[in-house]
């Protein structure tokens, strides 16, 4: 490959959920498995490439996936097992640039424009991190390889599965110009709409465009933005991750549910997901929202700002459970659809050098999420769950996978899996 001034990778894990499930179990490879929440409400999250034969996609319905494949195994996901598995992908794109901006759990820009003289070219680079890939973790991972992100973008989405585009600066518009105007961010259904009436459906159409005229038909910064991307102008840098600013969980219900305990069950169960996901990140909340969608798509939420910040679940948990009679009496006592727990003002986990007894109590809750995690990670996150009893909290060993897989009874609540707000697309 020719040396590029500017040499971006855009790594995309391969079916990167369904991929995890079948490492960890070797019976589920070749089988068309999807996971996700249960029909008739739940949805996708990620398509194994034997169940995409079927047409099957993120985001799809579970109960239409499971239509077209009546033999499709359907696993709930385990949101800790992945992040453990995308902490240690991201240690190995991190040993060959310290740009890394990831865009999710699985996918990830990488800038190796100053890394020649260390690693090599960046396609010698991308190389490197695929055999990695494979041979320290068993997953696969498409790299596309650009002078911008928009290029290494559109590459990598182009040659999948384990797929390796390299696009250099002199090839780029010849790259791009025949590829059809949806391709370039920014182009939905809407926006590809109004292109096909002005006669323009590629990017090369695009790019030959008058750009005032574009701006007059599109707007200034819309028009503005699609005429540059279709001339390869993208100067965005690859900004090294920044934490979120919020971290949550929801769930649409299979039937909307009125019965109090059963709500706060599924509360609970959001808020420990909730938790489980800070805690992968590494990262603490101040501030507990609930949500709650009633039947007729009112939504109405709550927040509660905590005495210190937390990862533990538990503590997300009570905080939420306290906010929901108020959200059901805004709602008119009205029946569910959906709750959802989201954590806010986030800060890097830190445990205080000298604790109350308040404190103290709230480090030990933290130390033991984390050490579930681990159990979680290594055994299935079913391993060990939080049941009830007379209001105390106790840990119960369990065997099988969590709670609504396949073949096994859900013993938290008939209200589905918890929604994956970021799908596992690629």
């Amino acid at each position: 490959m020719r040396d590029m001034a500017r040499a971006i990778l855009h790594a995309d894990m391969d079916a990167f959920f369904a991929a995890v499930e079948q490492h960890d179990d070797p019976s589920l490879r070749g089988k068309p498995l999807v996971v996700g929440g249960e029909a008739p409400r739940g949805v996708v999250a990620a398509a194994s490439y034997e169940a995409r034969v079927y047409g099957i996609h993120s985001a799809m319905p579970m109960i239409r996936a499971q239509q077209r494949c009546p033999e499709l195994v359907r696993l709930s996901p385990r949101m800790a097992r992945y992040a453990e598995v995308s902490r240690q992908v991201f240690a190995i794109f991190r040993s060959y640039s310290p740009l890394v901006e990831g865009l999710s759990l699985d996918e990830a820009f990488i800038d190796c424009s100053a890394s020649g003289r260390l690693h090599g070219s960046a396609e010698e680079i991308a190389k490197e991190i695929k055999r990695r890939v494979r041979e320290e973790l068993s997953l696969v991972v498409s790299i596309g390889v650009g002078p911008n992100k928009m290029v290494a973008k559109i590459a990598s989405d182009l040659d999948k599965p384990d797929g390796l585009l390299v696009v250099c600066a002199d090839e780029m518009l010849a790259f791009l110009h025949p590829l059809p105007a949806r391709r370039l961010f920014g182009v939905g259904k809407v926006t590809e709409r109004k292109l096909a009436a002005l006669g323009i459906r590629t990017v090369g159409e695009l790019a030959a465009y008058p750009r005032q005229t574009l701006l007059s038909r599109l707007g200034k910064r819309v028009g503005a933005h699609l005429h540059d991307l279709a001339r390869g102008v993208d100067d965005r840098p690859v900004v090294p991750d920044a934490p979120p600013k919020s971290l949550g969980a929801e769930d649409t219900f299979t039937r909307d549910i009125d019965d109090d305990q059963e709500l706060r069950q599924i509360v609970r169960r959001q808020a420990e997901l909730v938790g489980e996901r800070l805690r992968a990140r590494e990262l603490a909340a101040k501030v507990v929202v609930l949500k709650a969608k009633s039947g007729d798509h009112r939504v109405k939420t709550r927040r509660k700002r905590l005495q210190r910040p937390t990862s533990d679940g538990v503590v997300l948990a009570r905080a939420a459970i306290t906010l929901l009679p108020s959200a059901r009496r805004a709602l008119g006592g009205a029946a569910l659809r959906l709750t959802g727990v989201t954590a806010s003002e986030l800060s890097a986990h830190e445990t205080p050098k000298q604790l109350s007894f308040d404190e103290a109590q709230h480090a030990q809750g933290d130390a033991l999420a984390r050490t579930l995690d681990a159990i979680a990670g290594r055994f299935g996150a079913a391993a060990l769950q939080r049941g009830v009893q007379s209001g105390d909290n106790l840990l119960r060993r369990r065997d099988g996978r969590a709670s609504g897989g396949p073949g096994e009874e859900n013993e938290t609540c008939q209200g589905g899996e918890p929604r994956i707000v970021a799908l596992d697309e690629d």
